[in-house]
């Protein structure tokens, strides 16, 4: 059974596998980002709150009282974080996206050594560093004029994504569900007043049944479960996957075949990963 530091990678590396297809079916619907926002949490936040009544037991009120700041905060800024990436992809090329995207690592890294007192290691810097190249490599390519507004959005998504990892780990117990379900909340309350969503076609809406039905709750409960096991940093070191798992579903779905540049920073973002996972035994200090 894997457990530890690796059951921590496992988890990030199916959650981004799982949110990856975030991309697909956002072009698939093709609508505003705010509408599709809107239409995802108001399908995923019924999934949470059954999810929670089924494995924890249902006493959504009595979990929140357990850790009201913890749950909270993680689910104001997961509301964000989901609100602003999916407007980004509809606001700038998703090259820039990617990119920014990148930088996740960097920023766990650097929010939980400042706010949290979690030292990241040499080896993971290192292999923070080849991923980047790696992404890099990827996108080398194909980054157009950069769109001010999206580039923001999705640097703020992605601020918002690496803080709450290290939130999640800080508040190691609390109920996931109802984090997910403050999240989905946040995100309808948000998105509400810009949002289209009647009288759209049938394959909007069963784009957005696809994602929060079932990708984007499973993909998110196992991220946010990641940190139990894993620093902050070392789980968003696996944000690049996502970048490589979105070209994949481009590929499969569109008819878009990856460059040359795709494969050869796929291999490096590979190597990087290998290189901060593998053979790597040392027990994870837990600041509290």
């Amino acid at each position: 059974m894997v457990e530890g530091r690796q059951r921590g990678w496992m988890l990030a590396a199916l959650g981004m596998l799982l949110v990856s297809t975030d991309s697909y079916f956002v072009r698939l619907a093709d609508i505003d980002g705010w509408t599709m926002a809107f239409l995802v949490s108001v399908v995923s936040l019924p999934v949470q709150l059954v999810l929670q009544k089924v494995v924890e037991g249902g006493d959504a009120v009595g979990a929140f009282r357990a850790s009201p700041r913890g749950l909270a905060t993680v689910g104001i800024l997961s509301g964000v974080s989901q609100v602003c990436f999916i407007t980004a992809i509809t606001r700038t090329d998703v090259a820039n996206v990617v990119v920014i995207v990148a930088a996740s690592p960097i920023i766990a890294a650097v929010v939980g050594r400042v706010f949290f007192g979690e030292r990241t290691n040499r080896r993971t810097w290192i292999a923070i560093g080849i991923t980047v190249c790696g992404v890099v490599v990827v996108v080398s390519s194909s980054i157009g004029s950069p769109n001010l507004v999206g580039d923001l959005l999705a640097l703020t998504a992605v601020a918002a994504f690496s803080t709450n990892m290290n939130v999640w780990r800080r508040y190691r117990e609390q109920s996931r569900f109802i984090g997910l379900s403050i999240a989905a909340s946040v995100t309808i309350v948000i998105t509400v007043w810009f949002a289209a969503p009647f009288g759209l076609s049938a394959q909007v809406y069963l784009a957005a049944i696809g994602m929060g039905l079932l990708f984007n709750p499973i993909g998110r409960l196992c991220l946010t479960s990641a940190p139990r096991h894993a620093p902050a940093s070392e789980v968003a070191l696996f944000t690049p996957l996502e970048t490589l798992a979105a070209s994949a579903w481009a590929w499969i779905a569109f008819s878009e075949q990856p460059s040359t540049r795709t494969f050869l920073g796929g291999a490096v973002i590979f190597l990087g990963l290998l290189y901060g996972t593998v053979g790597r035994q040392e027990p994870v200090a837990i600041a509290d």
